[in-house]
């Protein structure tokens, strides 16, 4: 029996099909047709939002707070397909720090 597939391996698989499909209405076409950017600047913006909505306080803070994150991790998919780099790449370098100081990581990567 295979895993089941995460939702975020679905949405880089939509975004890869949406980069090789030309024309259609896709904000996903738009963003990546914008390059770096249109796609750095939506990151941007993102980031911003999803600090915001981490300061705040009350009923719907929590549900603000995992919609911008939602939007970030999007806009990120994108970045990464404009750039040609997969999930799986990510999580290979992530794995590749396990057992790595952050500070000693940091110190080896260079200038």
């Amino acid at each position: 029996m295979n895993p089941p597939i995460r939702p975020l391996d679905l949405l880089e698989q939509t975004i890869t099909q949406r980069a090789q499909t030309p024309g259609g209405k896709s904000y996903t076409r738009k963003l990546l047709a914008g390059g770096l950017d249109a796609i750095g600047g939506k990151i941007i913006e993102e980031a911003a939002e999803l600090v915001e909505a981490a300061a705040e306080t009350g009923e719907k803070a929590r549900s603000h707070f995992l919609h911008e994150a939602a939007d970030l991790v999007y806009h990120l998919l994108v970045l990464l397909q404009h750039k040609e780099v997969s999930l799986i790449d990510v999580e290979e370098e992530l794995a590749r720090r396990f057992g790595v100081s952050g500070i000693d990581e940091k110190k080896n990567r260079g200038p």
